[in-house]
C-alpha cells in the first residue's frame, strides 16, 4: 500500500500505483474526497505530453499545483492516463 500525506493528513492511498520516473501515480479513486482543486496550470513533457495540475487543500491550507495528471498522455505514457502524482512537499511512502 502506498500513501500520500500533506500537512500530516492522508490525501491518497492505494495498492495500485504506477511508478514513472520515481513518482507514484495514483488512480483517481485513491484520492481523499475534497483535497484536490483544479488549477489552470499546465506543463509539457516531451514523452508524456501535457500535464494538468490540481492544488492540494488540507485543513484550510492550500499547496498550489502540488498534484498533476495527464488526461491525454502520449502513447509512451498511456499507462498513467488520468492518474495523479504529487510533489511540492507531499510525502509519498509505503503505508
Amino acid at each position: 500500500m502506498i500513501e500520500a500525506y500533506w500537512n500530516n493528513s492522508l490525501i491518497a492511498r492505494s495498492d495500485d500505483t504506477v511508478v514513472v520516473e520515481g513518482n507514484h501515480y495514483f488512480p483517481p479513486s485513491a484520492i481523499v474526497d475534497g483535497v484536490l482543486t483544479p488549477s489552470a496550470t499546465t506543463s509539457r513533457c516531451p514523452w508524456k505530453g501535457t500535464a494538468h495540475y490540481h492544488s492540494v487543500n488540507v485543513g484550510g491550507a492550500q499547496n498550489p499545483d502540488a498534484a498533476w495528471y495527464y488526461p491525454e498522455p502520449l502513447a509512451a505514457a498511456a499507462n498513467i492516463k488520468g492518474r495523479i502524482a504529487f510533489w511540492k512537499g507531499v510525502v509519498v511512502k509505503p503505508g
